[in-house]
């Protein structure tokens, strides 16, 4: 577990210098990464979607968007049958400053990686994969409680 908050880490510091990198605040390059990788997918997402996944309220999440927006750096579409339903894009550059960016790491992991057997490779994922459904689980029932209820164990009750 220990090796894994120190990856969290260094996930943390690369997230940070590519949102310096491209001039953005780290949550709107957070916002950035997430609707990039949501289309890599095949998923793409929609504000509230991405609201849920960086922890920003409804009303934060639209000046966020509207930032991105502004600057070129995403576009919002009305792809869906139900014309209400938006669809979050980046723009064309913002993949290419991505590989630019993570493109060494990448070229770097493979070659890291490339030693162990495919198949120690697929254990490896599928571990990542339990690890987070596990989070994923725990968050949701977290989410389920007010956040007035949640205490951390130093704190007292009025």
């Amino acid at each position: 577990m220990e090796s894994l908050r120190v990856y969290g880490g260094h996930y943390a510091e690369l997230s940070r210098r590519f949102a310096a990198w491209l001039g953005l605040h780290s949550t709107d390059a957070t916002a950035v990464l997430e609707i990039a990788a949501a289309e890599e997918r095949g998923t793409p997402l929609s504000p509230a979607r991405l609201s849920e996944r960086i922890g920003l309220s409804t009303g934060a999440t639209t000046a966020l968007l509207n930032r991105l927006e502004a600057a070129g750096h995403i576009t919002r579409a009305r792809e869906h049958s139900d014309r209400r339903i938006v669809t979050l894009r980046s723009g064309g550059h913002i993949q290419e400053r991505a590989d630019e960016f993570f493109g060494p790491l990448a070229h770097r992991l493979d070659a890291a990686m490339s030693h162990y057997p495919p198949e120690f490779m697929e254990q490896v994922e599928a571990f990542m994969a339990d690890l987070n459904t596990t989070m994923d689980s725990h968050l949701t029932e977290q989410n389920a409680v007010s956040p007035h209820s949640v205490r951390r164990p130093d704190e007292r009750t009025p």
